[in-house]
């Protein structure tokens, strides 16, 4: 299990999350955290995941600006 800490991209994460997603072996599960601003990143954030063959294992608000997802190969 890897952890990635987004935060610090803004609104600009998906790149570097599908630079991330790319390295991953089959089973290994990865920990996205990013800013969701108006909550559009989210569904971003999951059409990603489901075009890169992953399993969106979880999705929840960490705290008030921010968001983690789990997502396995």
């Amino acid at each position: 299990m890897k952890r990635y800490d987004l935060r610090h991209l803004k609104n600009e994460f998906e790149p570097r999350m599908k630079e991330l997603l790319t390295t991953h072996k089959a089973g290994e599960v990865a920990i996205f955290l990013f800013e969701i601003g108006d909550f559009t990143p989210i569904q971003r954030s999951a059409d990603l995941v489901k075009e890169s063959s992953y399993e969106l294992l979880n999705s929840l608000k960490f705290n008030e600006v921010d968001w983690t997802i789990v997502v396995k190969r």
